[in-house]
C-alpha cells in the first residue's frame, strides 16, 4: 500500500484505519451518474490506486484527457472495538467538488481541491460491510477555479502541467468520542516565553476536564488540568520560565529555526471523571517573524532567506508524492545545496511535507494555487479555501510567510482595476485576521498592493554569451531605486496607486530557471546551458548578481526540479542532480548575515 503514514501529523489520534489502496472507479463523461443513482452501486467498471489521480501512472490508469466527472467506490468494515464511537471519514484532499455517500446516503459535500475535510458517517452505518461512494466533479476548462499549474487545455505546455482530478491525498477512518477535540491552535510568543493554546471541544458536559502536557526533548514543562466550562478553551503557558539558556535565540536555545529545529511535544487529553474521552498529540515551535528597517528578522535577529522554488510534482504521482520518503529527499537535497527553505509554488502541499520541514529545519512559504481569471465566483472560491488552508497549517513553525496571490494570476487587471486591487488587499488583511504570526506577500512577483515583503520576479539574466544583458540585469538589482524602477516581464513592481515603503524588505523571489537536460534538448527554460559546466557557471552568474545587490534581503531560485516539459531545475524530474551539488552549495554558501544587518 502506498502512503501508509498517519496523514495528519500535527493532530494525531492513535486509532485510525488507512483506506488507501484499490478502489473501484469510473469516468462519467455523460454526467448521468447522479440521475442514475450510482451512489447505490457496489462496483464500478475500473480500479484505481488511491491516493493517486487517474492522470498519474501510479493510479494504474494514466488517462490525461478531460474527464470532468469521476466516481469512486469501495466497501469497508468498521472495527468492532470502535463500537459506541462516532466514525469520521477523512480526506486529505479531493480536487475539486465532491459528494460523499455511505450506503446510499449523502453524508457530506466539499468544495476546494487543496485542503482536508471530514464527514461523520455514523448515522448511515449498517453494521456489516459499509459501501462508500465518492462523486467528484472537476471542470477542466473552468478558469475561475483555484487550480495553480493545472492546465485548462488537454496537453501540458510551457509552465502549465497535467491536471489532477479527484482523490489525491490519503483517505482514512477514525473513531471519535461524542465529546471530542475539534481543533488546536498553538501560538508562540517568543518575547514573553509563552505559548497560547486555543482549542474547541465538541459536546461539552458536566465533570469534563482537559489535561495539557507540554514537554521538550522528554523534559516535562507543563502538566495542567483545566475544568472545561465552555466550548472554546484558551490558556497561556510559560515554557521558557525566564531561563536564559532557553530564550537565547543566537545560540539556538529552545527556539525553532532551520539551524535549530526545536519542537515542543503536546498532549491534549479530555477526561470525564478520569475516563479518557479523547487524546490528541501535536507539537509546536517557539519562533518569531517580523520586519524592521527593511530587514527580515527570525527570532529577533536578521536572517537571510535562501529559498528554492518547489512545485511539488513527481513523474509517476504528479501532485502526489509516491512515498513519505520523497518529501524527506526533496528537503535533504535542498539543504545539501545550501538552501534554508522553499517557496511551495502554486500548490498547497501535503501536511506530511510540512511535518518533515518542521523536524528537519526548513523554511516554507505557503502559497495558494490561483485561478486564471477574475470574477465574483473566483473571489468566493479563493477566500473560502484559503481560510481553510491557513487554519489547517497554522501550527507548523516552518511556515514563515503566506502568499495568497502570485504574478497577478486570477487578478490580470490589478495594475489599474480598483476591484482587483481591493481583492488583493482583502486577501492580505483576511490572512492577517487569521494569523498574526507570519508575513503576507499580497501578489508575489509584481503589481503589489499592501505587502510585508516586496517580492520581485526577474528572469532577465540572459544566457552566458549575452554579457550586455547580464550587466544590465545586474545593475537593475543593485540599488533600491533601480530594482523598483525595473519592469520585469513588462510589469510595474507596484500596482497603480501603491508605492514602496522603505521598511518593507525587498527579495528576489523568482529568477534563474536555467534549462539544461541533454536528454530533452527541446525542453523549456528562461535561459539555457549545454553542459554541466555551463550550467554551474550560469547559476553562479545569477546568484552573484543577487549577492552584488545593496538592497536584496533574500532570494528564491527557480527551481528545485524539472517538471514535465520544463527542464530548468537544479535536479531532474526524478530527482537526479544535474551537477555536483557541492558546487551549488559553495555558490549559495556565502555568509550574508553581516551584510543583512546593514540594510
Amino acid at each position: 500500500m502506498f502512503r501508509k503514514e498517519y496523514p495528519r501529523p500535527n493532530f494525531i489520534r492513535k486509532n485510525w484505519l488507512n483506506l488507501n489502496g484499490k478502489w473501484n472507479f469510473s469516468f462519467d463523461d455523460k454526467k448521468v451518474g447522479l440521475s442514475e443513482k450510482w451512489f447505490n452501486k457496489k462496483e464500478l467498471e475500473r480500479e484505481i490506486e488511491v491516493p493517486f489521480c487517474h492522470q498519474s501512472e501510479l493510479s494504474g490508469i494514466e488517462e490525461t484527457r478531460f474527464h470532468d466527472v469521476v466516481w469512486y467506490q469501495r466497501e469497508i468494515e468498521i472495527p468492532k472495538e470502535w463500537k459506541d464511537q462516532r466514525i469520521k471519514l477523512n480526506f486529505g484532499a479531493v480536487d475539486y467538488k465532491c459528494k460523499i455517500y455511505v450506503n446510499g446516503d449523502l453524508v457530506g459535500e466539499h468544495i476546494g481541491g487543496h485542503v482536508n475535510f471530514s464527514v461523520d458517517i455514523t448515522d448511515s452505518l449498517q453494521g456489516n460491510k459499509e459501501n462508500i461512494v465518492v462523486y467528484v466533479e472537476d471542470p477542466g476548462k473552468d478558469e475561475f477555479i483555484p487550480r495553480g499549474k493545472q492546465f485548462w487545455l488537454e496537453d501540458s505546455d510551457l509552465i502549465w502541467y497535467t491536471r489532477t482530478t479527484g482523490i489525491w491525498q490519503t483517505v482514512w477512518l477514525e473513531p471519535v468520542s461524542k465529546t471530542s477535540i475539534d481543533y488546536i491552535r498553538l501560538t508562540p510568543d517568543l518575547d514573553t516565553g509563552h505559548v497560547n493554546l486555543e482549542t474547541k471541544i465538541i459536546g461539552i458536559k458536566q465533570d469534563l476536564t482537559c489535561q495539557v502536557i507540554i514537554s521538550f526533548k522528554g523534559e516535562e514543562i507543563v502538566n495542567d488540568c483545566i475544568k472545561v466550562k465552555n466550548e472554546i478553551l484558551e490558556r497561556k503557558f510559560d515554557v521558557f520560565e525566564k531561563k536564559v539558556f532557553r530564550t537565547n535565540s543566537h545560540s539556538g536555545g529552545w527556539c525553532w529555526s532551520p539551524e535549530h529545529p526545536n519542537l515542543f511535544d503536546v498532549q491534549i487529553i479530555l477526561l470525564e471523571n478520569k475516563k479518557e474521552l479523547d487524546h490528541v498529540d501535536t507539537y509546536f515551535g517557539m519562533r518569531k517573524v517580523h520586519i524592521e528597517n527593511g530587514t527580515f528578522f527570525l527570532n529577533n535577529k536578521p536572517y537571510y532567506q535562501k529559498l528554492v522554488l518547489d512545485q511539488g510534482y513527481w513523474p509517476k504521482g504528479l501532485l502526489t508524492a509516491p512515498s513519505d520518503e520523497d518529501f524527506v529527499l526533496d528537503i535533504k537535497l535542498s539543504k545539501e545545496m545550501g538552501f534554508n527553505g522553499c517557496r511551495k509554488h502554486q500548490k498547497v502541499e501535503d501536511p506530511r511535507f510540512l511535518h518533515h520541514a518542521n523536524k528537519m529545519g526548513f523554511i516554507v512559504w505557503g502559497e495558494m494555487a490561483n485561478a486564471a481569471e477574475y470574477n465574483h465566483e473566483s473571489v468566493e472560491r479563493l477566500t473560502t479555501e484559503w481560510s481553510e488552508i491557513v487554519k489547517r497549517d497554522y501550527n507548523n513553525p516552518s511556515i514563515l510567510a503566506w502568499v495568497p496571490l502570485n504574478e497577478s494570476w486570477g487578478v490580470p487587471r490589478i495594475k489599474f482595476s480598483k476591484q482587483e486591487q481591493a481583492h488583493s488587499m482583502a486577501m492580505y488583511y483576511l490572512t492577517k485576521s487569521l494569523d498574526q504570526t507570519r508575513l503576507v506577500i499580497s501578489n508575489d512577483g509584481w503589481e503589489l498592493t499592501k505587502t510585508d515583503i516586496c517580492g520581485i520576479h526577474n528572469y532577465n539574466h540572459g544566457n552566458g554569451s549575452e554579457k550586455n544583458k547580464y550587466e544590465y540585469y545586474k545593475e537593475t538589482l543593485k540599488t533600491r531605486e533601480n530594482i523598483l524602477a525595473s519592469r520585469p516581464a513588462g510589469k510595474n513592481v507596484y500596482a497603480d496607486g501603491y508605492e514602496h515603503d522603505n521598511n518593507t524588505p525587498i527579495m528576489l523571489t523568482e529568477f534563474g530557471g536555467i534549462a539544461f537536460d541533454k536528454n530533452h534538448p527541446a525542453g523549456w527554460g528562461y535561459s539555457s546551458a549545454n553542459t554541466s559546466e555551463e550550467f554551474v557557471a550560469d547559476y553562479k552568474r545569477t546568484i552573484d548578481a543577487v549577492y552584488n545587490s545593496d538592497i536584496i534581503n533574500g532570494y528564491c531560485y527557480t527551481q528545485l526540479t524539472d517538471v514535465e516539459q520544463e527542464v530548468n531545475g537544479l535536479l531532474t524530474y526524478d530527482r537526479q542532480p544535474k551537477c555536483d551539488l557541492k558546487l551549488i552549495e559553495e555558490i549559495n554558501g556565502k555568509n550574508l548575515f553581516e551584510k543583512v544587518v546593514k540594510f
